[in-house]
């Protein structure tokens, strides 16, 4: 994790960026376009969300225009200090750039209004975080979807019930009401989610709330933590699919949905009508070609088939 005055020449050819920020912005459509002209001249891709909320990024870049576009942020009041987790990549992450100003920074579609900079869990740093997960009567809840989880996720984190972020409220109404005198950890994988699920959770009463401050990718990187006690790997929003995070004990969490060996390898079924993401290992994507079902498999035979 990186501020916009750190040196990054050190790092690689290419970086990408992950990063957010909790600021009122006045105009986010107009800022939305003057930002992606910016981010077009750098050479930059990526997916950035703006809204009246804020910014929510994430971007590849050479390390030069990577350096070039956090200067230039942090030059700007609005997003002064705000923090950059940095990766180095040997090349650009996203085929597109995609700046775009939507309603909120993460889709949560609560009947209220929530801030973090107003109501918001105990952010704790990966050692405080590591320490109060291991303590006994702890409840970990994990702040991502289920497929997420799926991938890797702390050990003893409750698994989510959720494809998206907005099935949340309905699922810790469902299943989390007698909990609310128990000491709540949350996490997701860089902070922003957590931000807006703890103040939610404290609205809802609970007593207790803290989350991860940076998420998963800071506590991958943290030099005395070095990711223990996450199991498997972070699942990540661009053409990586997936990045380590225990560097101990790393361990393969995830199975093949075909023959159920230890694989992390996600793709998508090549069946168009379906294209939905799953676990494959090698040998079952190609016995299966890349299909996640029989059924699909047999409507890409018929549809690769000559007339």
């Amino acid at each position: 994790m990186l501020d916009a005055s750190s040196e990054v020449e050190s790092l690689g050819e290419y970086l990408v960026l992950i990063y957010y920020k909790y600021v009122r912005i006045e105009e986010p459509e107009a800022y939305a376009s003057e930002h992606f002209t910016f981010c077009k001249s750098l050479g930059a891709r990526g997916r950035i969300i703006i809204s009246h909320e804020g910014i929510n990024g994430t971007l590849s870049a050479r390390a030069e225009e990577a350096d070039q576009y956090m200067r230039s942020m942090n030059d700007d009041p609005r997003f002064t200090g705000m923090v950059f987790k940095i990766d180095k990549v040997n090349d650009h992450v996203f085929r597109k750039l995609f700046v775009r100003a939507k309603p909120e920074l993460v889709t949560f579609r609560v009947d209220r209004e929530l801030d973090p900079n107003q109501l918001t869990g105990k952010k704790l740093t990966p050692t405080e975080f590591f320490e109060t997960a291991s303590q006994e009567d702890v409840l970990i809840i994990d702040a991502r979807s289920d497929y997420e989880y799926d991938l890797g996720h702390f050990r003893g984190a409750i698994r989510p019930n959720v494809r998206t972020f907005r099935e949340f409220p309905d699922w810790v109404r469902d299943n989390l009401s007698d909990f609310k005198d128990k000491k709540i950890l949350t996490y997701c994988t860089g902070g922003i989610r957590c931000e807006k699920f703890t103040g939610f959770l404290l609205h809802e009463g609970f007593q207790d709330v803290a989350q991860l401050e940076g998420g998963i990718l800071t506590y991958a990187k943290d030099p005395e933590i070095r990711g223990r006690m996450f199991d498997g790997k972070c699942y990540v929003f661009d053409e990586r699919i997936s990045v380590p995070v225990n560097q101990v004990e790393e361990e393969v969490v995830s199975k093949c949905l075909h023959c159920g060996t230890p694989s992390d390898r996600y793709i998508n079924c090549t069946w168009d009508d379906c294209h939905v993401q799953h676990f494959s290992c090698p040998e079952c994507s190609i016995l299966m070609n890349g299909a996640c079902s029989v059924q699909c498999m047999e409507q890409l035979d018929l549809a690769l088939s000559p007339l």
